[in-house]
């Protein structure tokens, strides 16, 4: 009995340090977070004459308006709205662009298997690998002969390009885990290439369309490189703006202000990982890592 009542007390005692460190963990994680709501909601005075982490003595939105509206990025003080309007202009298109030539490759790489297949495949893995400052000189080259230069559809078509490697990636590596017979039944039947991928290959694929657009989505979005090399003006993207608020000071230095705004720019992919985390999970354990 007593042998029982000891092994049970380590065992409540090693769960009640494994909860312990889990929860510092995740308070030192949140800290950041937590610093950047609580500063939004603070007017310059309590700022400058509390602390950063302190709960706020009187909630203002005041900052959220003035990043939104008013914000000064550069030499205009129009603040984020423009900017994340660009964003939404960008994201949305790249990210439906390169998920339906990733789906598109990983079908014809794993059911129309043809002479080099594997070859092709290893080369477009290689753009996964390939790191963003080295492909700046000639993705600015080809922008320019292609009258694209500097403007949110020379960067959708950046976006999606770059963003092929991976979404092939995705569902080639989940293509592999169908049976084959799907394919070939739908051939006894009369079925063409395109009417296979449209009517069985997609619906059975959800799982890693999930995985492929929450991907695309936070790289584009959170993307600076590309857009302060590729944009300028109001064409850039939020992630441009919110570098340009933050590095333009007038007087006090106004950190609600920048918090405010990095929330904005940050809401989103927030959104999106709370609303389709569960999803992005299951699609790759469905697949996603097979392969």
């Amino acid at each position: 009995m007593n042998t029982d009542l000891q092994g049970f007390s380590r065992y409540l005692g090693g769960r009640l340090f494994i909860y312990l460190a889990l929860v510092l963990v995740a308070l030192v994680y949140l800290m950041p977070l937590w610093v950047m709501i609580v500063t939004s909601v603070k007017d310059l005075d309590e700022i400058y004459n509390g602390s950063f982490i302190g709960l706020p003595q009187h909630i203002t939105f005041e900052a959220w308006d003035k990043a939104w509206s008013s914000a000064c990025i550069g030499t205009e003080c129009v603040g984020l709205r423009g900017y994340f309007l660009n964003s939404i202009l960008m994201v949305v298109p790249a990210v439906a662009l390169s998920t339906l030539i990733g789906a598109l490759n990983g079908y014809t790489l794993t059911k129309w298997e043809f002479k080099g297949a594997n070859v092709l495949f290893g080369l477009l893995l290689f753009g996964c690998f390939l790191p963003f400052q080295a492909v700046l000189l000639p993705i600015a080259q080809s922008l320019g002969y292609l009258g694209l230069a500097g403007s949110i559809k020379g960067l959708i078509l950046v976006h999606t390009v770059y963003g092929i490697s991976f979404t092939t990636l995705f569902f080639r590596n989940y293509f592999v885990g169908l049976p084959g017979d799907l394919t070939r039944a739908a051939l006894v039947d009369g079925a063409g290439f395109f009417r296979i991928f449209w009517s069985i290959m997609l619906p059975a694929s959800i799982p890693i369309i999930v995985v492929s657009c929450i991907w695309q989505f936070t790289q584009i979005w959170n993307d600076f490189l590309f857009g302060v090399s590729f944009t300028s003006g109001s064409n850039t993207p939020i992630t441009v703006a919110l570098n340009n608020i933050v590095n333009v000071t007038a007087g006090r230095k106004q950190y609600n202000v920048d918090m405010a705004a990095a929330m904005v720019a940050g809401i989103p992919t927030l959104v999106v990982y709370i609303l389709a985390g569960r999803y992005f999970v299951r699609g790759l354990t469905a697949g996603a890592v097979k392969g």
